[in-house]
């Protein structure tokens, strides 16, 4: 128990303590009567005295549990085709002892003589409102001094992940809040081999998985901090964020403290934690009463001005149905942002009509694709599906990625999408566009290799070699392509498979060869000019782009993003 803890305590126990002994009265009680009437103790009148509520729960309470935690380990890599070595003393040797000592693993010291394993740091980050079972994608660094050589190929052994923090000049672990493990892709991968350095750094993605659920809350503000206030603004949270346990209605908000109040993430906001809070703060304490038509009048003035309509649209969502009349107005302006404010609050109420208005702002405005794609991934409609295929032809590679992206997530999206499942190693999705062909490779959450359009295959005159021992060749006779693999220890492996991009790639996992080849063998087929398309690696629309006003763009006509908005292009993206 802290002191901040403690004291509330002791403060709740006189409140309690008082009232008793007011209740009991005459010469029962130890203070006088007029002892016990708080217009003579100023003291306790302040302690009793509930404050005033304001407008907005904001102006009484501050967001908690919104900063990510990262947890780290030391593990092992093996796998390695002796392009490990020797874990050389270190405090992260010793660390690593010590875990494979506690989970019992036998001659721990000549495991890790081997040149196929490499210890490594494992890194991770868990995003506010995260659940147990949820995946995050872990980073690998080696240590400054390392014997290994390249960690292509190579699978991360069980690791188990904590936070750290140093405290009184040591350093205090965690429980463990993560646990990890799969296939390494190395920076090498797609950022090319040149520099030693990448080969011995990478990530795996989503190979992490989150042991405890994080908690939200709100701390109320030393004015604010009374145990009737505190209920009063969780039965207002309460009154807008419900959802049905079984049977049961069960609001999100537990007032726990005077001062803290406990929220759960409600589903519709499951990927959307950081708009929930805003608008949970954005909700007022006081009940709907006759004043509630008079505020909605408010909010729709402000809904008419730039400047004021981001904040107005959040208010309004958080009055919910009663808010959807303002809401339908303003999403017919002729202003596109404020259209985009009115929609992006009606897609969160799940209204169809936000749909449309959406699909548009992520044509044409950079800025408002990223929280666009994000109001329209949980909306429970069809024609959200329909409307993110739309963009699967715009001539914008970010704004298909983005709308696959989302479409891939969404159950009813990911049907249409049917991506192959390439031996359990990466999906890969075909996906018709009249927009020009181009490979689109995943860095983060999912491996996937997605190709826009009629992609052309490898232009190999004779033959081409690739990563690990991969070679490819054209068969003039069949008009087929020979894959081999030739890899030390190990027998020779074969494929022959159609002569396009697809059966490349499907014949790479028939030798084999994992995410990480098939990335490397992107890049260097790009690099030797024999991948005659596109390639780009995550060109997803960036998040807090800035939007200028009267400077957008029209409808999107290029690759490049338009002008006025702080944001990379998307040819800055391919990354090759």
């Amino acid at each position: 128990m802290n002191a901040t803890t403690a004291l509330q305590r002791c403060r709740f126990g006189l409140v309690w303590i008082t009232l008793s002994l007011t209740a009991a009265g005459g010469c029962t009680s130890f203070w006088k009567r007029d002892q016990n009437d708080p217009s003579n103790n100023p003291k306790l009148a302040k302690l009793l005295k509930v404050p005033d509520p304001p407008d907005l729960i904001r102006e009484a309470a501050i967001p908690h549990g919104m900063q990510s935690v990262r947890v780290n380990g030391v593990a092992i890599v093996n796998a390695l085709p002796d392009s490990g070595g020797p874990a050389l003393p270190s405090t992260f040797r010793d660390m690593l002892l010590e875990e494979m000592k506690r989970k019992e693993i036998p001659n721990p010291n000549d495991f890790l003589e081997l040149n196929t394993t490499a210890l490594v740091q494992v890194l991770g980050t868990i995003p506010p409102g995260s659940r147990r079972g949820d995946t995050i994608d872990l980073e690998i660094l080696t240590p400054t001094k390392t014997e290994a050589t390249d960690l292509h190929g190579g699978w991360l052994l069980d690791t188990r992940l904590r936070h750290q923090k140093v405290l009184d000049s040591a350093v205090r672990s965690s429980d463990v809040l993560a646990v990890g493990t799969g296939p390494v892709l190395t920076r090498g991968d797609h950022e090319g081999e040149a520099d030693g350095a990448l080969r011995v750094q990478g990530t795996v993605l989503s190979g992490g998985v989150v042991q405890n659920d994080r908690k939200l809350g709100l701390v109320l503000r030393p004015d604010f901090q009374h145990v009737k206030m505190s209920a009063a603004i969780a039965q207002a949270i309460n009154h807008r964020f419900y959802f049905f346990d079984g049977s049961t209605r069960r609001g999100i908000a537990e007032p726990i403290e005077d001062d803290f109040i406990q929220l759960d993430v409600h589903p519709r906001y499951r990927n959307s934690v950081s708009r929930l809070m805003a608008v949970i703060r954005a909700i007022g304490v006081a009940p709907e009463s006759s004043n509630t038509q008079v505020r909605l009048t408010e909010l729709g003035e402000r809904m008419k001005l730039p400047a004021k309509a981001a904040d107005a649209a959040l208010q309004l969502e958080g009055l919910g149905e009663p808010a959807i009349p303002t809401l339908l107005d303003a999403v017919q302006s002729s202003n596109p942002e404020l259209r985009f404010y009115a929609a992006e609050a009606l897609a969160y109420l799940d209204r169809e009509e936000a749909v449309d208005p959406l699909i548009a702002a992520i044509r044409a405005e950079p800025a408002f694709r990223a929280p666009a794609l994000k109001a329209l991934e949980d909306m429970q409609h069809h024609n959200v599906v329909e409307g993110l295929q739309r963009l699967m032809d715009s001539p914008s590679l970010e704004t298909r990625y983005g709308g696959f992206s989302t479409l891939r997530n969404r159950e009813d999206g990911r049907q249409k999408l049917a991506g192959q499942n390439l031996r359990g190693t990466y999906r890969l999705y075909q996906v018709a566009s009249t927009a020009k062909p181009a490979v689109v490779v995943s860095l983060r959450r999912n491996p996937e290799i997605v190709l826009f359009g009629d992609v052309q295959p490898l232009q190999i005159e004779t033959f081409f070699l690739g990563p690990s021992g991969i070679m490819i060749r054209s068969v003039p006779e069949t008009g087929q392509l020979r894959i081999s693999r030739f890899q030390a220890g190990k027998d020779d492996a074969f494929a022959e498979v159609d002569n396009t991009l697809a059966g490349m790639l499907e014949g790479l996992t028939e030798v084999g060869g994992g995410y990480g080849d098939a990335v490397a063998l992107l890049r260097m087929a790009k690099t030797q000019g024999i991948l005659p398309d596109q390639l780009a690696f995550d060109p997803l629309p960036k998040n807090l782009r800035t939007y200028y006003r009267n400077e957008g763009s029209d409808e999107d006509d290029s690759d490049e993003d338009s002008k006025g908005f702080a944001s990379d292009s998307d040819e800055e993206s391919d990354g090759v």
